[in-house]
Parts: C-alpha cells; structure tokens; sequence
C-alpha cells in the first residue's frame, strides 16, 4: 500500500469515520512524539536546555505564567 492508497482511502472516509481515524491518528502521533521525547531526554540532549532554564530561574530570571 502506497501513500497515495492511504490519501485515497481517507478521502473515501464517511465524517465519521473520518473523526475516529483522526482521533485514533492524533493519538499516534502524540505516542511517537513522546516516545522520541524519551529517548532524546535519556540520550541527554535536553541537558543543555533544562540546565538554562534552571540556571535563569535561580537567578530570579523568570516569571509566572
């Protein structure tokens, strides 16, 4: 099955249908998103950024949201 396949069979999709797959989709994606996440923050490659965003806000550099 191609890409193209897939594109044609959503066109296809009742309203419905089609709010179940985007529901299910949305789903997937935040799953892989986090997944990556995952691996990024136990490879180390947020350290950098979560070391500044600490370091500004010892130094008072920060502000409620």
């Amino acid at each position: 099955m191609t890409t193209e396949d897939i594109e044609r069979a959503v066109e296809r999709l009742t309203p419905d249908e089609l709010a179940r797959f985007r529901a299910w989709f949305d789903q997937l994606v935040a799953k892989r998103f986090d997944q990556l996440l995952e691996q990024d923050i136990g490879a180390g490659k947020l350290d950098e950024f979560a070391e500044e965003a600490l370091s500004d806000y010892r130094a008072g550099q920060t502000r409620d949201l």
